[in-house]
C-alpha cells in the first residue's frame, strides 16, 4: 500500500479523528484511511481478539433498494424486491426473513464475481438493506439500479459513517450504548435510535470475531466513535489489523482473492449458491457453476500453513517436486498463531487437508500444507431470526 495520499482521495466523516489519533493514513479504494495507529498493527489485532477493536469502513457502499410502488401486502413487496436482485446473485433472497442479511455474490454471465456483498430484508416492506465493497460500489451500484429500472429506487448511504465494532467484548459495548442492538444475532439486522437518532445495525463484519457495523449519518459519526472509545474495552484499529485478522478468519477480499474469472465454487463459497437457486438454475453462470459443483473444476482457494516467511500475494504455489501449481492470493504473519499463513488457487488433485506443498519466497522454495479454514475459529454469535 502507498503511504503518500494525494489530493484526490475521499476522506470519510471521521478522517480528522484519525489523523488526531496519530493513525498512518495510506490510500485505500479511493479513500484516505488509518492503516495502523502508533501502537502497531500486532497489538490492534491481538486487542480485537481479546477485546473490543473499532473500525472506520465508511468507505464501503451501503445502500438501499426501495419499491417505488408497494402494495401494502409485505409478504409480495418482499417478493417484488427479491425478483430484482436475484438475477444478479446466487443467493435466495425471496426466503429471508424479516433482519435476516444474507452473503452472496454479484456474477457476471461466465459465472465470475463481480463482487461480494450483504443483502438483508427491511422492516421495511419492499425495502433492501445492501452493502457492497469500495472497489467495486460505483459499478455495483450502476447495475443494480438498471436492473430496478423504474420498479425501484436505489438509495445511496455512503456519504454517512460505516463503523464496525469487533471483538468479544462488542457485545457489551453495544448493551451499553444500544441495548436492543445487542440482542441481534449474527447476520441478523435492525434499525434502532441512538441519542434520538436512526442508526442501522448489523450483527455482522469482517474479523471472524463476534461484532457489529453500525451505519450512522455523517453529522453524528463523529460523537459516536467517540462515545465508543469513552469505553476502555474499545481502541481504534486500522486496517492493517483488519486484514490480518480477515486473513486468519480464511475470508476472501475481493480484487485479491475474488475477482470476475472466480467462481463462487472455486472460491470455496458454494454456501452462497442457496439451494433453491441451484435447484432452479436462474442465477448469472449457472451451467458452469452448477458443473464445478459436481466436480469439473480446474482449480481452487485453499489455505496455507507456510514455514518460514510469509508467502504473499503472487507468490507461486509448487507442489511436493517443485512444479508450479498455483498462486497464492492473500498472505502474511498470524499473529493468533505465530505463523505465517496464506489463501491461494492449486489444481483440485493438490486440495486435499494435509497436503504438502511450497511456496516460492523472494526465490526459495519454503515448505508449506494444506489446512483447513478458517485458521483461526469464527466466534459468531448465532441465533435463530
Amino acid at each position: 500500500m502507498a503511504e503518500a495520499p494525494t489530493e484526490d482521495l475521499k476522506h470519510t466523516p471521521l478522517y480528522e479523528r484519525h489523523v488526531t489519533a496519530g493513525g498512518r493514513i495510506v490510500p485505500f479504494g479511493g479513500y484516505a484511511l488509518p492503516v495502523q495507529y502508533p501502537t502497531g498493527i500486532m497489538t490492534e489485532h491481538k486487542w480485537t481478539r481479546e477485546n473490543a477493536g473499532l473500525f472506520d469502513v465508511s468507505h464501503m457502499g451501503p445502500s438501499f433498494l426501495v419499491l417505488n410502488a408497494p402494495s401494502g401486502d409485505a409478504e409480495a413487496d418482499h417478493a417484488a424486491i427479491a425478483a430484482i436482485i436475484e438475477p444478479l446473485i446466487c443467493g435466495d433472497i425471496l426466503n429471508l426473513k424479516t433482519g435476516q442479511i444474507r452473503y452472496t455474490l454479484l456474477l457476471n454471465d461466465q459465472g465470475g464475481t463481480i463482487d461480494d456483498l450483504m443483502v438483508a430484508r427491511s422492516t421495511t416492506p419492499g425495502t433492501l438493506f445492501i452493502v457492497v465493497n469500495a472497489g467495486t460500489k460505483e459499478g455495483d451500484f450502476a447495475r443494480i439500479a438498471a436492473a430496478a429500472g423504474d420498479k425501484a429506487t436505489l438509495k445511496r448511504a455512503d456519504d454517512g459513517a460505516l463503523l464496525a465494532l469487533q471483538g468479544p467484548e462488542a457485545v457489551n459495548v453495544m448493551a451499553a450504548l444500544i441495548p436492543q442492538a445487542a440482542d441481534l444475532g449474527f447476520m441478523q439486522f435492525g434499525e434502532f435510535d441512538w441519542n434520538g437518532v436512526p442508526v442501522t445495525v448489523s450483527r455482522s463484519g469482517y474479523t471472524g470475531e463476534d461484532g457489529f457495523e453500525i451505519l450512522a449519518p455523517a453529522p453524528m459519526s463523529v460523537a459516536l466513535w467517540d462515545e465508543l472509545l469513552v469505553d476502555p474495552r474499545v481502541k481504534p484499529m486500522g486496517l492493517g489489523a483488519r486484514d490480518s485478522l480477515r486473513l486468519e478468519a480464511g475470508l476472501p477480499l475481493y480484487g485479491h482473492d475474488l475477482d470476475e474469472t472466480v467462481s463462487p465454487i472455486e472460491a470455496d463459497l458454494g454456501f452462497a449458491v442457496s439451494k433453491r437457486r441451484r435447484e432452479a438454475a436462474d442465477f448469472p453462470g449457472a451451467q458452469r457453476i452448477l458443473a464445478e459443483r459436481d466436480g469439473k473444476l480446474t482449480r481452487k482457494r485453499v489455505g496455507l500453513l507456510v514455514e518460514g516467511a510469509p508467502a504473499r500475494e503472487g507468490a507461486e504455489i509448487l507442489d511436493a517436486s517443485g512444479t508450479p501449481i498455483g498462486v497464492v492470493t492473500s498472505g502474511g504473519f498470524a499473529p493468533s498463531l505465530g505463523k505465517a499463513i496464506a489463501l491461494g488457487f492449486v489444481s483440485p488433485e493438490h486440495t486435499a487437508i494435509g497436503t504438502k506443498l511450497q511456496v516460492s519466497v523472494r526465490g526459495r522454495s519454503q515448505p508449506a500444507e494444506v489446512v483447513p479454514t478458517p485458521f483461526v475459529p469464527h466466534r459468531y454469535f448465532r441465533k435463530s431470526v
